[in-house]
């Protein structure tokens, strides 16, 4: 696949990254065993990709604990792959309140619990995984300074940060923020009009889209004319560059200036390696505005 590098700074990766929030099962489901997230894993990285996302929520640490076997099992992995994982949500369970904490003792805390999970003295991006309306950006930035200078964290970024939380917490962060994990696909457009890609574009940071198939929404069956259309167009230009629609969904937002990265979560070892397709294709200007038609279900002004 070809690769991206992450911001402004020195990581470079796939341009497609690999999501491991299912490696336990899917929320709210029957845990898997082991070894169906570990197969994930193992065709993801033998497929070519080298960002592998992670969150501390993901499967309450169970995720992290399935990749740090696959990690400890793969010779020459952690050299090769940039990894990734957020913290700063607080599960329901031992008597907490569900809420968001990106307060400094627990950004640090959270990041010791992943070291520990996945096997690892450092991860190369931590990102905070939703705005918290209590945070501190000088309390948040001091956590990012500590982590660094400790050499358990390399890089930092957000996700699903609105531009104005993301330029807010820059402002007190010595380092730059890299990255920007939002959901975006051809059934989530509102990253186009509400200035997360323009902020993206302007300072320099890669977003990372998460859903970017909508968890399979976008493949159908179709719910009404507008979803049917879409599916329709997404299979008939699939036919023509012999590819799936799944890749040509990717495609369309691989084709964004703002060098966006999609997160596949698949862990279905044949989907996960027929999604590297999508970094071949290249859609043409018509392509891509003819989808974003079908995806709003109106034409252009």
């Amino acid at each position: 696949m070809k690769t991206l590098t992450l911001g402004t700074s020195p990581l470079t990766c796939t341009r497609l990254a690999y999501g491991c929030w299912r490696l336990a099962g899917s929320e709210g489901g029957p845990q898997l065993d082991d070894s169906i997230g570990m197969a994930a894993v193992r065709a993801a990285y033998d497929a070519g990709y080298t960002l592998f996302d992670n969150a501390d929520i993901y499967g309450r640490g169970e995720c992290e604990r399935i990749f740090g076997k696959v990690l400890r099992d793969t010779p020459g992995m952690r050299e090769r792959i940039v990894l990734a994982t957020k913290c700063g949500i607080c599960p329901p369970r031992d008597g907490r309140t569900h809420c968001y904490d990106s307060s400094s003792a627990y950004i640090i805390e959270s990041v010791e619990g992943s070291l520990k999970r996945i096997g690892t003295d450092f991860v190369d991006l931590l990102m905070i995984h939703r705005p918290d309306f209590l945070g501190d950006p000088a309390d948040i930035a001091a956590a990012f300074a500590q982590l660094r200078a400790q050499g358990k964290v390399r890089e930092f970024g957000v996700s699903n940060f609105r531009p104005s939380q993301l330029a807010t917490l820059q402002k007190h962060c010595p380092m730059p923020l890299l990255v920007n994990q939002v959901e975006v696909s051809l059934a989530a457009l509102s990253c186009l009009d509400d200035g997360t890609l323009d902020q993206c574009l302007a300072e320099r940071i890669t977003p990372m889209a998460w859903s970017p198939l909508a968890k399979g929404a976008l493949l159908g069956p179709g719910r009404d004319e507008r979803e049917q259309s879409l599916q329709a167009l997404l299979a008939k230009i699939a036919t023509e560059k012999n590819a799936t629609p799944a890749a040509i969904a990717l495609a369309w937002l691989l084709r964004h200036p703002s060098r966006m990265q999609p997160i596949i979560g698949s862990t279905n070892p044949a989907r996960i390696r027929e999604t590297v397709r999508a970094d071949a294709i290249d859609l043409s200007r018509g392509e891509w505005y003819s989808l974003l038609t079908a995806a709003r279900g109106k034409p252009l002004p």
